[in-house]
């Protein structure tokens, strides 16, 4: 199975300032762009911070102190790599309570931003193609079943397995390689096993 990778999701090209951005400017790019944060590079184009829509607010509100990127971003900024799988990023931004990630490069240069709505995206896979991939990549290349030996309907990303598999002990296994794959929401077991069956 092939999970998508913060490449495939990522919003390349991004809109992104230099430390001496002023508030009008940055305000500007987030409402032109309909972006909710933006990352703060160095003359390099590597990441050393991020402003968002919160950071302007406290700033307005505070009225004290230069109104620049370099004095309201948060820093250091938290990055992701383009290799990285959507799980991973997810955990990263859960972490650390981020709702965009600056995706750089080897050499730590700005190559992308990563948003929650992009990773929400493999919510919308359609359900064939999630059939499809359970189907060929979990049911014949891993386990190396008949095609017909499960019965998958997917409805909105719910996945319900039915069927009669020989192995009791394939289920949970069935089960847990089907919730891995990308646009799954829930499984549903329904498989039977038949009488006599032995474990793996």
């Amino acid at each position: 199975m092939r999970h998508r990778s913060v490449a495939d999701l990522m919003t390349p090209t991004a809109v992104a300032v230099q430390r001496g951005t002023s508030f009008k400017e940055i305000a500007r790019l987030l409402d032109e762009y309909g972006i909710t944060a933006v990352p703060v590079v160095d003359e390099e184009n590597r990441p050393v911070g991020v402003v968002s829509e919160a950071d302007l607010l406290r700033r307005h509100t505070a009225k004290d102190g230069p109104s620049t990127a370099e004095a309201m971003m948060s820093s250091p900024a938290v990055t992701a790599r383009p290799s990285w799988t959507a799980v991973e990023a997810a955990r990263l931004m859960e972490r650390h309570r981020v709702k965009r990630l600056p995706v750089v490069d080897a050499d730590g240069r700005l190559i992308g931003v990563l948003s929650r709505s992009d990773l929400l995206q493999l919510f919308l896979r359609r359900d064939r193609s999630i059939q499809e991939e359970i189907r060929e990549d979990v049911i014949v290349r891993i386990l190396r079943l008949s095609p017909s030996a499960v019965h998958i309907d997917v409805d909105e990303g719910r996945v319900t397995l039915s069927g009669t598999l020989e192995r009791p002990g394939l289920g949970p296994i069935l089960v847990r390689l089907c919730e891995t794959v990308d646009g799954v929401v829930e499984v549903v077991d329904r498989m039977t096993y038949e009488e006599g069956g032995g474990t793996p």
